[in-house]
């Protein structure tokens, strides 16, 4: 993976409890301030994509999709609430972005990871006469 070539970060922010203990005034100020952060960096065109994520959903397993199971659940720490797909030119402008998140002060984390263009697996499951095309 380039740095160069790599221009967008994905940031997850995971816990759906940084809320409790909280009065209602003090939540609506925190989520003010997410909406003002969030609408700062997509006026900056920095931000491309964001949503906050239902905390009930469906987790499919096992082959075919055999398993499916309700979750994630809501009280876990690593649940994941939502997400912001970022347009920068490195890890660390997306870490910098990530450290001014608001709700860092009330417990919730903020993973930042590097979206590629294809799956890192592509080229290794190409059949052989693909690849001597490719290279040809």
């Amino acid at each position: 993976m380039s740095k160069e070539t790599q221009t967008e970060y994905m940031l997850l922010f995971r816990g759906t409890d940084w809320h409790k203990g909280l009065s209602m005034e003090e939540m609506q100020q925190v989520v003010g301030q997410m909406r003002a952060w969030f609408n700062g960096l997509s006026e900056r065109g920095i931000v491309t994509a964001g949503q906050p994520l239902a905390s009930e959903g469906k987790i499919v397993s096992g082959k075919n999709g055999r398993i499916v199971a309700d979750g994630p659940f809501a009280e876990s720490k690593e649940a994941i609430g939502g997400y912001f797909l970022l347009r920068v030119n490195t890890m660390e402008e997306a870490v910098a972005i990530a450290k001014q998140c608001p709700i860092l002060a009330h417990g919730l984390a903020v993973e930042v990871r590097p979206a590629l263009q294809e799956c890192p697996f592509s080229k290794e499951a190409q059949p052989e006469s693909e690849l001597a095309e490719a290279v040809a």
